[in-house]
């Protein structure tokens, strides 16, 4: 499936702001399922110093510097990307217990890569209430995928979708303790149970298609950036996606744009100001599917 993706953050500030250094995460990245079509980032006002690196994750950054006054900045993206969808069936995948093993001793295996992600982070920590959620689904030598998957299910219905009710910093104990949030809060809760877990996980960005499927619902997380987790199966089964917030598989009706611990890894924006006083932002993202030629 191809989609075209517009994605606009606009901040109106208080007062004039002097300097602006900004991060941006914008840049949909290619992998086994996603193929970057073409790209371009408009930014506002147009900034002195651009550049560009590959962060730890694999994520392409680009960093602006805007050194002249300013009340308001705007960054949108226009990006076309194919999408191919999920595996037709799913495999097993080995048991949960095995998985956990095959990562211990990190840093001296061939599966560094993957264990790096079965430590806390900032906004997924070891939270004891997460793990006794997720062990609920993790008999022992349970196969890993089909926990996965019943996890992924319980947190949609346990969880309630509410917009407003968290912001990007809210802890994991506390959505445990309201049961509800958005699509960021659900992703944290599952990576960091299943790490507690000796699990390794890692938090997705990106954006999903929010049509309603021939007998199903519409799709949550359309109207900003989406999120969603990715476990890894084991050697064998590699890394697996999956959306808590809808209850899916993630497939063709989702685009990647970047991977991290948590959140806090992978912000489509960040920066620092000087100036500003108080500020306003507004995110907007569209995704349209593109009809292309057999």
């Amino acid at each position: 499936m191809r989609y075209t993706v517009k994605h606009l953050t606009r901040y109106a500030y208080g007062a004039p702001v002097d300097l602006g250094y900004h991060l941006l995460r914008l840049v949909p990245p290619a992998t086994p399922r996603q193929r970057l079509i073409e790209h371009a980032i408009e930014i506002d006002p147009r900034p002195k110093h651009v550049g560009g690196f590959v962060d730890h994750f694999g994520n392409a950054i680009r960093h602006v510097a805007i050194e002249r006054r300013h009340d308001t900045f705007a960054v949108e993206l226009d990006a076309t990307v194919e999408v191919g969808a999920a595996a037709a069936k799913l495999p097993e995948g080995p048991a949960w217990e095995d998985v956990a093993a095959a990562i211990r001793n990190d840093g001296f295996t061939a599966e560094w890569a993957a264990a790096e992600f079965a430590y806390a982070s900032p906004l997924a920590p070891d939270d004891a209430e997460a793990r006794a959620y997720c062990e609920k689904s993790f008999a022992p030598k349970r196969p890993i995928v089909g926990a996965l998957r019943e996890l992924t299910t319980r947190i949609n219905r346990d969880f309630a979708y509410v917009p407003g009710a968290t912001t990007v910093s809210t802890p994991v104990a506390e959505v445990m303790s309201m049961r509800r949030g958005v699509c960021q809060d659900f992703a944290h809760v599952m990576i960091a149970g299943l790490r507690a877990l000796g699990l390794p996980a890692r938090y997705v960005s990106g954006y999903v298609r929010t049509h309603a499927p021939p007998g199903g619902t519409q799709r949550r997380g359309g109207d900003a950036s989406h999120a969603w987790a990715a476990a890894w199966c084991g050697p064998a089964v590699g890394w697996i996606e999956f959306d808590p917030t809808n209850d899916l598989v993630v497939g063709e009706e989702h685009i990647v744009l970047a991977y991290g611990r948590d959140f806090s890894d992978v912000s489509p924006l960040r920066g620092v100001i000087l100036g500003g006083g108080a500020h306003t932002v507004e995110v907007s993202v569209t995704v349209t599917p593109v009809e292309t030629k057999a």
